[in-house]
């Protein structure tokens, strides 16, 4: 797909996703509604910091014609003879104008892809709700109109003195900015100091069917799932490990389950080893979603940090209750002692959540029923469609 592709028969999209994982849940809403677009004759190009091109998503997306571009690939060293003669080219390049060397190399990589192929709107997927900012300053450069998506905002993360001005422009001028729970959109408004006319809560598509499934047998013990990256400054899988570590909750029949991978993989493992945990299992990423609530019998997520987290709409929808820390959107989803149990953010209080979800585990087959209803009731529109009826009107 050639990039100056004309607009003859439709519009040209680029989409710049801040997902740092090969494929995160992240990259679910826009995905999803780039399919519904598609039948618009739409031309997209996906520009991530790097890009993993064998994994199926990735692949699925080149097959239906999206054009993938790496904004920082990974490069191997050149040869020593090959450095030293090209010192000089390197010495020139090195001494180049400070606004390049300020934006960086990704960014000014961007503007230039951007002014060269002139697409007609840009979406921003940031992963916290100022990463992409620098990015979407670089469309205004350039007159290109740009919608926000941000899928976390984070209490103790405020707007630098010296950057604020600036992001509140970008956030003032983008065409719509979407925010996956009421949570950020408050909080992002607050750190910036200003109301956004131009905002809207959108939750993330749900990649399982809304349908309560059978409830498993407790008899061999209960089965926790904790679906999140292994990153404990967002999703705080270090407070359930100390949970868990104290000796009433060693003497319960019960087991955790780690789905998922991230940076803090080795340092959880070797925390598991040295508490002696014997009832925590590491399964790696999953893909099969539907089949890890066949057999577990509820959610357990002590975020720290959160926007809306698809983990928890994918196992309400499984029909499973939910214990969550009182993080982002998660009380906004969850219902305390209806269709899971909320503590805030700290140790104490997930044990005491935790402590009440057990003492009640004889009504969480019931309490799952009624979070499957409740998302197949959040959830009577899809997300993407919505998503896509957006773009399509800004298109239009």
């Amino acid at each position: 797909m050639p990039d100056n592709q004309s607009t003859k028969k439709g519009k040209k999209v680029a989409i710049f996703s801040f997902c740092g994982d090969d494929w995160g849940g992240s990259e679910e809403l826009w995905s999803r509604g780039l399919g519904l677009l598609q039948g618009k004759a739409v031309a997209f190009t996906l520009y991530k910091k790097r890009i993993n091109f064998s994994h199926p998503e990735m692949r699925s997306l080149a097959k239906s014609g999206v054009r993938l571009r790496e904004t920082e690939p990974l490069h191997r060293p050149l040869p020593l003879k090959i450095q030293k003669a090209a010192g000089a080219f390197l010495r020139h390049f090195a001494a180049q104008d400070a606004d390049r060397r300020r934006r960086g190399f990704a960014r000014e990589y961007f503007y230039r892809r951007l002014k060269a192929d002139r697409p007609d709107l840009v979406i921003i997927a940031q992963g916290i709700n100022f990463d992409g900012l620098p990015y979407a300053h670089e469309c205004l450069r350039l007159a290109i109109p740009y919608v926000l998506i941000a899928q976390k905002a984070v209490d103790f993360y405020w707007p630098p003195l010296h950057e604020r001005d600036y992001m509140k422009t970008c956030y003032q001028k983008a065409v719509r900015c979407f925010f996956v729970s009421r949570h950020n959109q408050r909080l992002t408004e607050e750190q910036l100091g200003i109301r956004l006319s131009n905002s809207c809560v959108i939750t993330n598509p749900v990649t399982i069917p809304v349908k309560a499934l059978p409830f498993p047998d407790t008899s061999a013990g209960i089965r926790l799932a904790c679906v999140a990256r292994l990153f404990l400054l967002d999703k705080g899988q270090d407070m359930l490990l100390r949970i868990l570590a104290k000796p009433l909750w060693r003497s319960r029949p019960m087991s955790v389950s780690l789905a998922g991978t991230g940076t803090d993989e080795t340092g959880l493992r070797e925390m598991a080893k040295l508490l002696k945990l014997n009832n925590i299992r590491f399964l790696g990423q999953v893909t099969d979603i539907a089949g890890l609530w066949a057999t577990h019998h509820a959610l357990v997520l002590p975020s720290r940090s959160e926007g809306l987290p698809l983990s928890i709409l994918e196992a309400m929808a499984a029909g499973r209750p939910a214990i969550v820390s009182n993080a982002g959107g998660n009380a906004e989803i969850v219902t305390d002692g209806v269709t899971g149990f909320v503590g805030e953010a700290c140790e104490a209080s997930f044990e005491d959540a935790m402590e009440r979800a057990w003492n009640k585990r004889d009504k969480w087959s019931a309490m799952g029923q009624k979070a499957s209803e409740t998302i197949s009731d959040r959830l009577s529109e899809k997300p993407e469609t919505t998503f896509a009826g957006s773009i399509n009107d800004i298109l239009s």
